[in-house]
């Protein structure tokens, strides 16, 4: 009887520490002590619990700290403005120096898209084989790397997963070579790529011309309830 009791025990303190190690952690303080800024432009801030981010030209918000295997959670809300808007989540990011002597993260995106063409959910490789899911006629240039399309029809669902001027839930999970971005608990990307096995994190603000030319900050990416759970 002693021993079983002491199996159940046992049993309950491996599960009790397996909680902890698996529970989302968020990664906003007001400090934003888990982000760098490795650009030299963008500006990020934190106004009660919310990440503002503007910027001049195309911009991520890193993680100090890299990720393997994970699921990541982000919501986003995008201005409501007349000039060309664009976001995304970079993940599994590399840094590559500039020519300016600055660096920029290269990697897997989400892509946040209010266009009409609506590939919000979609999969975009940043400075390197463009768009991955969907494919664009001219601009996707897979590799050795991008071993399988598992959903490969860009359906109605996806293209109405996003939710113009309203909160949109990213969830990102990546284990091993198996990467899947769900949007509003819609999968809309789901693939098998080899090319990066850990990187960065980073948050998009593609650039605002309204800001360069007249110093005005309507075009403001929002950012809120970001977490991550490494998985083993």
């Amino acid at each position: 009887m002693k021993l079983f009791k002491r199996f159940f025990c046992g049993l309950a303190l491996v599960t009790n520490v397996y909680s902890l190690q698996a529970q989302d952690v968020a990664l906003i303080d007001p400090q934003l002590s888990n982000f760098q800024n490795v650009y030299n432009y963008g500006v990020a801030e934190v106004v009660d619990g919310v990440i503002e981010i503007y910027s001049t030209g195309n911009f991520f918000l890193l993680t100090k700290k890299t990720y393997k295997d994970f699921v990541f959670k982000a919501e986003v809300k995008m201005p409501n403005v007349e000039e060309y808007n664009n976001s995304g989540i970079i993940f599994r990011a590399q840094l590559k120096p500039t020519k300016d002597g600055y660096q920029e993260a290269v990697g897997y995106q989400a892509e946040v898209d209010p266009s009409d063409r609506k590939w919000s959910g979609g999969l975009y490789d940043q400075a390197r084989r463009d768009w991955l899911h969907p494919t664009h006629p001219t601009r996707s240039h897979p590799d050795h790397h991008f071993i399988r399309d598992i959903s490969p029809q860009w359906s109605e669902e996806r293209r109405k997963a996003y939710k113009a001027n309203e909160w949109n839930q990213y969830r990102i999970e990546c284990r091993g070579s198996n990467i899947k971005i769900y949007l509003n608990d819609v999968l809309t990307t789901h693939i098998i790529d080899t090319k990066d096995a850990e990187g960065l994190i980073g948050l998009q603000h593609h650039g605002s011309k309204e800001l360069a030319s007249t110093g005005k900050t309507n075009n403001v990416v929002l950012f809120r309830n970001v977490t991550i759970k490494e998985l083993d």
